[in-house]
């Protein structure tokens, strides 16, 4: 895993954040989602660095190289 995504049971139950901040990946991914800039994340976020959003990116195509397999709920 990034060294830059951590993930700590007593920080924001358990999701993944940065640094240990209290910064969700899941905010960040939701804020370039939205079409914001990572100018634009950088200025609501000063303690984050630009190699943060590139390691939130990264955690989340990490995860989504896995197969996933659907079953049915019976």
């Amino acid at each position: 895993m990034n060294s830059r995504i951590t993930i700590d049971d007593r920080i924001c139950n358990g999701k993944p954040t940065i640094r240990g901040k209290r910064i969700t990946v899941n905010t960040i991914l939701e804020y370039l989602g939205a079409g914001d800039s990572e100018e634009d994340i950088l200025k609501q976020y000063p303690s984050l660095e630009k190699q943060d959003i590139k390691a939130c990116l990264q955690f989340a195509a990490d995860l989504l190289r896995n197969n996933y397999v659907i079953k049915p709920v019976r």
